[in-house]
């Protein structure tokens, strides 16, 4: 059993904290949950409703377990419980990224830090309406098995990233790109470190990196 809260109603540590519609601005110690809808202005059904996109809950997803924290996605069914097609193709696609990049997300760690790069997260209760898009700078970090993953959240067209976090004393053995399964050739100094792109973009949005070290 798991006793939520919101605000201040417990003591921190007597239960997950529930940030409803909103994130934390940094890791946490202690597990805490964002509870959300797929619906932007409802929990229930709404015909024409307004939905968010599967970029904007796979990224919301990645930023909230970078920081030690779930996501818990409500669904408004219609009165016959029928999920309507909107809603199921939205989650069709988020699984189908899942299907792909997933390894980044079950069972994760947060790493030393969440993330690098100039967008920032409003932290709090009730924010989504004030996320400004991610850029190429824009990483998430976890961690598995060993494993550092990063997650660039926007595709840079020049064909190149550069990850600032990681620098010495860590030293990268190898870089796989999760969609497509591809190997990134890298090149590492006191910046960061440099990845050279495929020519050709892979996968749709929240691109995962497999990062070996030493």
């Amino acid at each position: 059993m798991v006793v939520n809260y919101k605000d201040l109603a417990l003591a921190t540590g007597s239960g997950t904290l529930d940030v409803e519609r909103g994130r934390l601005s940094d890791i946490q110690e202690q597990v805490w949950q964002t509870d959300t809808s797929i619906s932007n202005v409802s929990w229930a059904y709404l015909e024409h409703d307004d939905f968010k996109t599967p970029e904007f809950i796979v990224q919301m997803l990645v930023d909230v377990v970078a920081k030690n924290g779930n996501l818990l996605l409500n669904v408004g069914p219609r009165p016959d419980g029928t999920i309507p097609e909107e809603a199921q193709r939205i989650l069709h696609d988020v699984g189908a990224w899942l299907k792909v990049n997933g390894e980044a997300i079950y069972g994760s760690r947060p790493w030393v830090r969440f993330g690098e790069g100039p967008t920032e997260v409003t932290g709090g209760a009730f924010q989504e309406g004030k996320m400004r898009p991610y850029t190429p700078q824009d990483f998430r970090f976890t961690t598995l098995d060993g494993h550092l993953y990063a997650i660039e959240l926007a595709w840079p067209e020049a064909g190149q990233a550069l990850i600032r976090s990681i620098t010495a004393p860590i030293k990268v053995k190898s870089v796989r790109l999760l969609d497509g399964a591809q190997d990134v050739p890298f090149t590492q100094d006191a910046q960061g470190l440099h990845l050279r792109l495929p020519a050709r973009r892979a996968g749709a949005y929240a691109w995962v990196y497999r990062i070996e070290t030493e």
